[in-house]
Parts: C-alpha cells; sequence; structure tokens
C-alpha cells in the first residue's frame, strides 16, 4: 500500500515496542520514517534497517524526551534528514507508579517531563513544518479516562493532560488542514507491561475481549488516523484497550 507515499514522518521513542511497529506501519504504507531512542541505539538501527527494507528511507535520531533541548532538536534534525516533515508521532512515554504519598519527586518529574512535556515540546517545533495535510498524532493511554485501581494517579494524570492538549490543538491547527489527535492504548504487551508480567492476569481480567493488545494493535490505529481516509478526524481520542474502559 502506498497511500502515505511522499509523507515523512518522525515517531518519538521508537526503538521498540510500540514505537517501532508505528514506524514500520508508517513505512508499510508508503512513508519515509525518522524515529527517536534514548540509549538503544543497536535497536533503533534495527528499525532502521527493517523501514530500508520496505523501500524507505529512515534515520536515528538521538534524543532523550525527557531533555527539553533534545526533543526540540530532535525535530530539526528529522526535518534536516527527511527534507521537510508531514505526520508527528509522539510516541515516547514512561510508566512510574506508587502511592501518590510515597512518590519521589524526581519520579513526579520525569513523568511530566516525558509524557507531557516532550508532547508539547515536539508538537510545538513541528508546527512551522508541517502543511496542509498534516498530521499530529500522540500515543496516550485509556488510563486518562478511567483509573481502576490503586498506585497509577500521576501517570494517569499526565496521560489525561494530553486529552486536554490534543482538542485545543486540533482548535489551533484546523484551518490550516492539520489534524491532531490521540490513540489511547489499553494493556499492550510490551517489555514495560509483558502480557505474562505479575499484574497481566488482573489486567486481562479487566478487558471485555480477555486479552492484552499488541504494538501492531496500536500501530494500525495511528497508520489510520496519519492517512487520507482520517482527514474528517481531529481533535479525537482512539481507544484502543480491548474494552477495558466498557
Amino acid at each position: 500500500m502506498s497511500e502515505l507515499a511522499g509523507r515523512r514522518a518522525l515517531v518519538t521513542g521508537a526503538s521498540r515496542g510500540i514505537g517501532a511497529a508505528i514506524a514500520l506501519a508508517l513505512a508499510e504504507k508508503g512513508a519515509d520514517v525518522a524515529i527517536t531512542y534514548e540509549r538503544s541505539a543497536d535497536r533503533a538501527a534495527e528499525v532502521v534497517r527493517a523501514v530500508e527494507a520496505k523501500g524507505r528511507r529512515a534515520v536515528a535520531i538521538q534524543a532523550d524526551s525527557a531533555d527539553a533541548a533534545a526533543v526540540t532538536r530532535s525535530v530539526g534534525e528529522a526535518v534536516a534528514a527527511l527534507g521537510g516533515l508531514d505526520i508527528l508521532v509522539n510516541n515516547a512515554g514512561i510508566a512510574r507508579g506508587g502511592p501518590l504519598a510515597e512518590m519521589a519527586l524526581a519520579d513526579i518529574d520525569a513523568l511530566l517531563a516525558v509524557n507531557v512535556r516532550a508532547v508539547v515540546l515536539a508538537s510545538q517545533a513541528a508546527i512551522s513544518h508541517l502543511g496542509e495535510g498534516g498530521r499530529i498524532i500522540s500515543i496516550g493511554s485509556c488510563l486518562a479516562e478511567r483509573v481502576p485501581y490503586p498506585g497509577v494517579t500521576v501517570y494517569s494524570m499526565t496521560k489525561s493532560a494530553l486529552l486536554a492538549f490534543n482538542r485545543g490543538l486540533a482548535r489551533e491547527l484546523g484551518p490550516r488542514g492539520i489534524t491532531v489527535n490521540l490513540v489511547q492504548p489499553g494493556s499492550t504487551d510490551t517489555d514495560m507491561n509483558p502480557a505474562d508480567g505479575a499484574m497481566a492476569d488482573g489486567q486481562r481480567a479487566m478487558t471485555a475481549l480477555g486479552h492484552y493488545g499488541r504494538p501492531e494493535d496500536i500501530a494500525a490505529a495511528v497508520a489510520f488516523l496519519a492517512g487520507p481516509a482520517a482527514r474528517q478526524i481531529t481533535g479525537t481520542a482512539l481507544t484502543v484497550d480491548g474494552g477495558a474502559n466498557a
């Protein structure tokens, strides 16, 4: 399929898991892809090779999403490498849990820096490069709208912030023909939340479908929102959680 032929995408935090699946899904549809990674240079190189194997251009950019300057720099480097930017996918995110009364300030700051500030700054840096038909897609969480167990208060709050950011930016960029949307995964089998982990059975039991999602499920939603069939969709959140929030 080539519905994204000629389009240039940046996917943050894409050396593994959901981000890597998104990069490959966009390449499969014809996009050239830049990815960012924090430490996993070898894994990032594997993603680049996989994208190139699909006949698309790819580049890996080292950038810590907790570093504000690095976030902004990475957008500029992606534009320089690909010759422009049409699609930004804010995928990078972290999870830190525990009762609020016991959370360290460093953990709270890290959650806010990566899950919120990096999304805002990458989007801000991308705006001037996006033309009509541009896309900003961020990865949130179904926990933004329903918190079914304790210990994720701050994490859920950071993902809820993306709902308001998504709606506000959709209003700002709509007149330019740029859509802004959010994909909210539920329990997805990654190394951050493995389907055979200690809490997996409890999370699985909360879903309507009774199983974890795969990174490819989230990537499919992102690829749809990045494509021409989603031209009339903006300011919305697409929840891909197996019915956990049903």
